[in-house]
């Protein structure tokens, strides 16, 4: 559902605008970090966020939690352009690795590979993110599990 929303907004001048409202809205915590998704395609996504002094620490590079912020989205919508409509992911265990200090504008790609085809019952998938620097050294690298399976409203 995530990836035709983005398909069909992207078409649009203000389309990856509007999309990335919707997921400040849709997902408050993760709005907190405003990532901007730059691309989205079943199984893999592109997401910024700027260096602001909201996500700064006292060390001033990027906080710890933002950086795990901005993979968990990275890899959530990796995972959530590959499921159907009638599956659901949730989000199970989280890992990082901080491999350098984080500084200026950040970019994380998601990546999630399955061959599955059917998510009628709950099966824990994994899924990663590398955050990126300016200079294109790998600052951080993510680690998820995420349990897709029918999506169940109580």
């Amino acid at each position: 559902m995530i990836y035709q929303l983005w398909n069909s907004l992207n078409k649009w001048p203000m389309g990856r605008c509007i999309f990335n409202l919707l997921i400040h809205w849709m997902v408050p915590y993760t709005g907190t970090i405003h990532p901007q998704v730059l691309e989205m395609e079943p199984g893999r996504s592109c997401v910024k966020i700027k260096d602001r002094r909201r996500v700064r620490n006292h060390l001033q590079s990027i906080h710890a939690v933002a950086l795990m912020n901005l993979g968990e989205a990275a890899s959530g919508l990796a995972v959530m352009s590959s499921i159907p409509a009638n599956a659901r992911a949730i989000l199970t265990h989280l890992e990082i690795d901080f491999l350098k200090k984080a500084r200026g504008p950040l970019t994380a790609i998601g990546e999630f590979k399955s061959t599955a085809t059917d998510y009628s019952k709950n099966k824990d998938y994994d899924a990663s993110a590398s955050i990126y620097n300016e200079a294109k050294e790998e600052v951080a690298r993510v680690k998820a599990l995420w349990r897709i399976g029918p999506w169940k409203r109580n």
